[in-house]
């Protein structure tokens, strides 16, 4: 049986591309003179850049020395470098047959990301669902699976949620509309059950979950969903994943975009209600559920 990991080599790859481009570009190099340095030609530089090729020990010295690189960085880099090469498959390697490459690169970004933002119009976001709410979503987005196809997605989606929980947890900054409280996703005794988790996953330390309410009005409606992550806690936003009925599209290179993503959050979380308020609310649409049945 092969080992799997929670690591992701490809989010390691990304950020030590990130990096070199980063350090390239402060000491004023060109991807063809880096090649030059590498012997090499600039293309290669490039996919390394982009985290599309692991970078050999031999190039990391030769980044490294062209860079001048020092201590603590240079063993920062060097920790990057040696996970992006390692072999072991990362866990969701063993549900390839109904995951889409799109999202095997979203799960390697969120096992790695220390903060993730995430607006949600119609949905409970999938860290704080349950299984029961799971496979009713998923059950119905994909409906051209057969019941095992989706029982994988369900552990998929379950299997993500120990992020929360590590003894470095992920930081889940979340937004939804009142609109994914009142969907009665999966009959009243599913959604009702759901409502009573979110009271208190909501209540984790490094878990932030507030509601936009029907009074804020189009100001909730802006955007469809969307999350994006932060390698660092105080960094700006690395990436961000966009999600339509057919596809989950992912933005890297362009700085343009994940501004506009996250000052769209920002603006979003602005029309939401309170940590507190928002609870009360999950509270009052649950009671409604009960005296309804």
């Amino acid at each position: 049986m092969t080992a799997l990991s929670n690591v992701s080599p490809l989010a390691s790859r990304r950020k030590l591309g990130v990096a070199l481009r980063k350090l390239r570009d402060q000491q004023g190099f060109t991807t063809e003179e880096v090649g030059t340095h590498l012997n090499c030609h600039n293309s290669k530089v490039s996919r390394i850049e982009n985290g599309k090729r692991t970078c050999t020990k031999k190039d990391f010295e030769a980044f490294m020395d062209l860079f001048e690189v020092a201590e603590p960085m240079l063993s920062e880099l060097r920790e990057l470098m040696i996970k992006g090469r390692q072999q072991v498959p990362p866990w969701w390697y063993a549900y390839n047959d109904v995951i889409s490459a799109n999202y095997a690169e979203f799960l390697a970004y969120e096992a790695e990301a220390v903060r993730c933002f995430e607006y949600q119009p119609l949905l409970i976001p999938g860290p704080l669902q349950t299984t029961a709410y799971a496979r009713a979503v998923t059950a119905t987005g994909v409906a051209a699976l057969g019941p095992d196809q989706v029982d994988s997605l369900v552990e998929v989606r379950m299997r993500r949620q120990e992020r929360l929980r590590e003894e470095e947890p992920l930081i889940l900054d979340a937004v939804v509309t009142e609109a994914a409280l009142r969907l009665l996703i999966g009959g009243a005794t599913v959604m009702g059950e759901q409502l009573r988790h979110l009271t208190e996953v909501s209540q984790l330390d490094n878990v932030r979950f507030r509601v936009i309410p029907f009074q804020a009005g189009e100001r909730a409606v802006s955007t469809g969903a969307f999350t994006l992550f932060a390698s660092q806690r105080d960094s700006q936003v690395d990436v961000a994943f966009t999600e339509s009925a057919e596809s989950l599209l992912g933005y890297r290179d362009d700085p343009l975009a994940l501004k506009r993503l996250s000052r769209l959050f920002g603006n979003l979380s602005g029309a939401a209600l309170s940590e507190d308020d928002s609870r009360e609310l999950i509270n009052s649409v649950e009671k409604e559920l009960i005296l309804n049945e």
